[in-house]
């Protein structure tokens, strides 16, 4: 099993991370979830990606709550990889960083891994890097 593998799987280190690339990530993961922010809209786009229930409210908190939830969603973790975040404002970005956070704490509490990557090929965002990446 690759480092980057285990990695995925260890609830310990679930977080919200950055990588340069997704191409690592889309060769160990084969069910993480792909969510394009290009369109501004990350609930929509989140909403879609994961196949949120119909009682889905559309806000941050509602956004909350599913990630809380995702009980409609097969596996053992989740691994959410966003690309395009450069699309949303930066009031909306960090509030989008707070809830994958929270997120990630509260499915680590109770032992399954839960990982937020976003592709920042520019390293812009202060987050840590998931893993040391080969150039």
């Amino acid at each position: 099993m690759s480092k980057l593998l285990e990695r995925l799987r260890d609830p310990v280190r679930s977080g919200v991370y950055r990588v340069t690339r997704g191409d690592a990530i889309d060769e160990v993961v084969r069910d993480a979830a792909q969510i394009d922010l290009k369109g501004g809209d990350a609930l929509r786009s989140i909403a879609q990606a994961l196949h949120f229930p119909d009682w889905f409210g559309g806000n941050w908190d509602a956004l909350e709550d599913c990630l809380s939830d995702l009980s409609w969603r097969a596996g053992d973790g989740h691994v959410l990889v966003f690309r395009n975040w450069q699309a949303l404002s930066s009031d909306d970005l960090g509030v989008l960083i707070d809830v994958l956070r929270s997120a990630a704490e509260f499915w680590s509490g109770r032992g399954r891994p839960f990982f937020a990557v976003l592709i920042d090929p520019a390293v812009k965002l202060a987050l840590p890097p998931l893993h040391r990446e080969r150039a």
